[in-house]
């Protein structure tokens, strides 16, 4: 196949994909008429969809293009393990502890959004503010990151100009998700999902077939060495760094128990038995996405070699040689992984601040007016992202890709706890919440300000435990910052004033028995309230019926 008809091939297969996209948001237009719909797809979304849309969220295209190659190189193929991580911890427990207690405490507090969740639990719009912001500030450069990682590949690997890659996928992702809003990403990250399963098995396939296989591979593998007293080190079940391993998982894995647009596809789920089946779904998603990824990135020594290592070219180097077609189904893979997390991301920043910040100062805001608000800020948001990912590539900015390696970990970091605690335990206080809001985002602009600076640091600290093991990589001040904030949180609260009794009594009754039905939609419409409303009276009764 000559170069002529590759790239028609390619074109063809992205003007498809991106035309499927547009027509699934034409047609969910429906279901965003209302603040609920746009926001949460009227919370009547089921297993498979909530599954995928939660697998695609995780996984985007800087697992495959960047962290694949990257942990690859740096663990081999106990790189796996980050991926199996990522399902049993990411994907399995997340359901399992948060899924059910998430579903059921939003709907109680009627809160479509993480900042009105805190600020509902306790109290305080000030709290709701500041987790708005935090989200906001943070999701910019994370979303930011996917237009680069997505864009440098384009340009490397397909010979697509940078800009336009990242033009193009602003304007696809911004038509679908304004028209169609929450159910028309949920739709898309469907289809995503299914592209993402059959591309990574194929493409492990394909690649590992021009080493001899699977076998003949981990043989070639096992020859390298890195300078170690460690035998076959990139073989090896831990790999050469098992400390190092064991902060990426926890960093990956954990994380996304307090990521604001994971934790919202548990907004969405019409039932617990939804939930049950979604764990399941998402799990094995995670299993073969995640794991694959990984895995196939701890061949990218027998591929790769250059005497200044770029991680973002060691997958692109490793598929360049399969077949055309695979390559066109790699590049509709990527698309689909960095489409699906964008969309969340987009609908969670313009969620927040639209209702949670902007509402709140204009009290007589009208449906309407939400959802105009709404919309300017989805394109506001995608359109801001991706001025800052050319501006890094056109100028290059080490600053901004330095912000992007610390915006999971302050995230995470500030909210992961919090958010456990409150749905588990009634002494937490507002006080304490706050307190690992301000750690979380502390620790992550020092670890940025000390990478920004490490050149000129002194030796005696540059060589010390602390900046070892702590902050000498964001990785490591990420997972320390959300397992520290397991400590803050109930200390704080045991040495602050503890939450009305009342209040905290009338909100764990969320959890009582409820019957196993959809619960109702969280609307602003009038009409749609007062069906809330009804529907609530309804389930109220049933549940006192039963404890007579």
């Amino acid at each position: 196949m000559t170069g002529v008809w590759i790239t028609i091939l390619y074109i063809a297969v992205l003007l498809i994909y991106f035309a499927v996209m547009i027509f699934i948001g034409l047609r969910s237009s429906k279901s965003a008429k209302s603040v609920d719909g746009f926001v949460l797809g009227g919370r009547t979304v089921g297993p498979w969809l909530s599954a995928f849309a939660y697998g695609t969220s995780y996984f985007s295209a800087v697992i495959f293009i960047g962290y694949a190659g990257q942990f690859g190189w740096k663990y081999g193929i106990a790189a796996t393990w980050i991926g199996l991580g990522n399902a049993v911890i990411g994907s399995l427990l997340a359901w399992a502890v948060l899924g059910r207690r998430t579903r059921l405490m939003t709907q109680h507090l009627k809160s479509a959004t993480m900042a009105d969740f805190f600020g509902k639990r306790y109290g305080d719009d000030r709290i709701k503010i500041f987790a708005s912001l935090i989200i906001f500030i943070f999701l910019i450069p994370y979303t930011a990151s996917l237009f680069k990682g997505l864009g440098s590949l384009f340009q490397m690997a397909f010979d697509i100009p940078y800009a336009v890659c990242v033009i193009v996928m602003s304007l696809v992702t911004a038509v679908y998700v304004l028209i169609g809003g929450y159910m028309a990403t949920a739709w898309n990250d469907f289809i995503q999902g299914i592209i993402m399963l059959i591309g990574i098995v194929a493409v492990i396939a394909a690649v590992l077939s021009l080493k001899g296989g699977p076998s003949e591979a981990i043989a070639q593998l096992s020859q390298i060495t890195d300078g170690s007293e460690l035998n076959a080190p990139f073989t090896s079940f831990f790999g050469p760094d098992f400390y190092g391993l064991i902060m990426v998982i926890i960093l990956t894995s954990l994380g996304t128990w307090g990521l604001p647009q994971m934790v919202q596809k548990f907004y969405s789920i019409k039932s617990e038995s939804s939930i049950r089946k979604g764990m399941i779904i998402s799990t094995l998603f995670a299993i073969i996405v995640a794991g694959g990824c990984y895995f196939l990135g701890g061949f990218g020594r027998l591929f790769y070699s250059a005497e200044s290592i770029k991680f973002d070219e060691i997958v692109p180097t490793m598929i360049q040689n399969i077949s055309p077609i695979l390559i066109a189904l790699v590049l509709i893979l990527v698309v689909s992984a960095s489409m699906s997390t964008l969309s969340s991301l987009v609908l969670s920043s313009s969620s927040t601040i639209t209702l949670d910040i902007i509402k709140d100062r204009r009290k007589n805001m009208s449906p309407k007016g939400q959802m105009l608000t709404l919309r300017v800020l989805c394109a506001f948001f995608i359109a801001l992202s991706a001025v800052i990912a050319i501006i890094y590539d056109t100028y290059n900015i080490s600053f901004i890709a330095q912000m992007m390696g610390v915006s999971w970990g302050a995230l995470a970091g500030a909210f992961l706890a919090p958010f456990m605690y409150s749905l588990y335990w009634k002494r937490t206080t507002k006080a304490s919440v706050i307190a690992c809001f301000i750690f979380g985002v502390a620790m992550s602009v020092t670890a940025f300000v000390l990478s920004m600076t490490a050149g000129s640091l002194p030796v005696e600290f540059t060589s010390s435990f602390i900046y070892k093991y702590l902050f000498s990589s964001p990785i490591y001040v990420g997972a320390w910052t959300m397992l520290l904030g397991f400590i803050i949180v109930p200390v704080v609260s045991l040495f602050t004033k503890a939450p009305a009794k009342e209040t905290v009594e009338d909100m764990f009754k969320a959890y009582e028995s409820v019957p196993d039905r959809s619960l109702p939609p969280l609307s602003s419409a009038p009409a749609d309230a007062q069906q809330v409303e009804t529907a609530e009276e309804v389930m109220e009764e049933e549940v006192i019926a039963q404890e007579e």
